[in-house]
């Protein structure tokens, strides 16, 4: 590598077009899908962006599965780092050859064969889309994107690169989940007229407001910013509650609605795979419960979405548990015959009745609880699905698509909230109709100099 190429990748902080030209000079990164996850002893060779939390976890699944080296780390937390490599070395795996603060020093790699980007959500776009130009496969974690336009850009990397990207959502590899949306279509529940989707958290309470302050030492702060306006540090902006900040992230919408808008959109599938995109979608909420502390997303929400001949109702709370179902999270699929209760621990039906006069009479025969404590847990099996399919070239269970497709749906739902009004949405087009105020949230200015690529 020249060296004046070397010192422009240090010195820079920018991504977008500054990060695809550098991607792009290099001939040397476009592997081919073959060769791509054939290193030595025939082991994957991954790297880690984004350290944090379920970052490490994705990571961990991975190595555990014996099949995987990590090779690599980006952080632009040294601490954050730290805390990987640790984990790493604890378990008796071998340590990655490079930490760096510059995610783009491991595109440049040409020994590393799938990258998992599991920053805060502002800067999932930009690896991503990256890593594919370098001929990298991904693992992002959900929500894909924090804006309809930048999955769009996501979902035209991957195909144009010929890459594998598969999201975070586990759940659609979950073999209760699997089950129970096969009972679905079986067509016993009748007619499904409704869904709802829900997440009430009560471990989520009042975060109070703090004093702006100077970033942690070990933090790059301007990086973790990166797209994202530029603002003085806050640690209540910062790691993990980043998520209730609109210029980060949609609040608990996205955040655990890109999981149950998910199931929604899978069960409810039409026969060729496609989604039933919503074509008008309503929201009323916001911080009703806790009015004065520092979160900017609503939470409280409930939001509701014209689909065709059926609709679809999320809801929300946070610092609240019991949800619909008296269940935390969870999806009702409404039949004329019965209801479908799904969630993380099982699943159920309950018949409708067909008489309440005594002796009460119901339309078919319930289902007691299915798929409680049985077999390897999803996110295990997420990600051996995504290791699969860098040797199978298949797509995963979770497809860039599919998890811009959810997303894209919960992306509305916070348009109709921020606007206050009835959205009205071209599927085809991914526009929204007649509201330029509305259409302007579809994406997102970047903070110069980052640019979301053009794909």
């Amino acid at each position: 590598m020249p060296r004046d190429r070397r010192d422009f990748l240090k010195k820079s902080l920018g991504a977008g077009a500054a990060g695809t030209a550098l991607l792009a000079a290099r001939p040397a990164l476009a592997q081919t899908a073959s060769s791509a996850v054939a290193g030595a002893n025939d082991r994957i060779r991954l790297a880690l962006i984004g350290a944090g939390g379920q970052g490490r976890a994705d990571l961990m699944a991975m190595l555990r599965t014996k099949r995987t080296d990590c090779v690599a780390i980006a952080d632009v937390d040294d601490a954050q780092a730290a805390i990987a490599v640790k984990a790493i070395a604890d378990e008796g795996f071998r340590k990655p050859e490079l930490v760096v603060k510059d995610y783009r020093r491991i595109l440049e790699r040409p020994d590393v064969d799938a990258v998992i980007v599991g920053t805060p959500d502002h800067w999932h776009a930009l690896p991503t889309i990256e890593a594919c130009m370098a001929k990298k496969d991904v693992y992002c974690e959900k929500p894909l994107a924090t804006t309809i336009a930048e999955g769009r850009a996501m979902v035209n990397a991957a195909r144009k690169y010929e890459r594998i990207v598969a999201v975070g959502t586990q759940q659609r590899s979950t073999t209760h989940f699997d089950e129970a949306i096969r009972f679905l279509r079986s067509g016993q529940l009748g007619k499904i007229r409704t869904v709802t989707v829900w997440a009430y958290l009560d471990w989520k309470a009042e975060i109070p407001p703090q004093a702006d302050g100077a970033a942690p030492a070990s933090v790059d702060y301007d990086m973790w910013l990166g797209p994202a306006p530029k603002r003085p540090f806050n640690p209540a902006r910062f790691h993990f509650t980043f998520r209730w900040y609109w210029d980060y992230a949609g609040g608990l919408m996205t955040d655990w609605g890109a999981h149950w808008l998910d199931v929604a959109n899978w069960g409810m599938q039409r026969n060729d795979g496609t989604v039933q995109v919503p074509s008008e979608i309503m929201s009323i909420g916001g911080k009703l419960g806790y009015p004065n502390d520092a979160m900017e997303t609503p939470d409280t929400q409930q939001v509701l979405f014209k689909c065709g001949d059926f609709s679809i109702l999320w809801q929300h709370a946070l610092g609240i548990g019991r949800g619909p179902q008296d269940r935390e999270h969870g999806a009702a699929f409404h039949g004329n015959n019965g209801i479908l209760v799904l969630d993380r621990s099982g699943w159920e039906v309950l018949p409708e009745t067909a008489s309440v006069n005594a002796p009460r009479s119901y339309k078919m025969t319930g289902v007691p609880k299915q798929g409680t404590g049985r077999g390897p847990g999803g996110h295990d099996l997420h990600v051996q699905n995504f290791l699969d399919c860098l040797r199978t070239r298949k797509k995963p269970t979770s497809d860039v698509e599919v998890g811009h497709q959810s997303v894209s749906v919960c992306h509305l739902g916070n348009i109709a909230f921020r606007t206050g009004r009835i959205v009205k949405w071209d599927a085809e087009k991914e526009q929204v109709i007649g509201d330029p105020e509305a259409q302007k949230l579809v994406s997102r200015a970047y903070r110069a100099p980052y640019k979301l690529p053009i794909v």
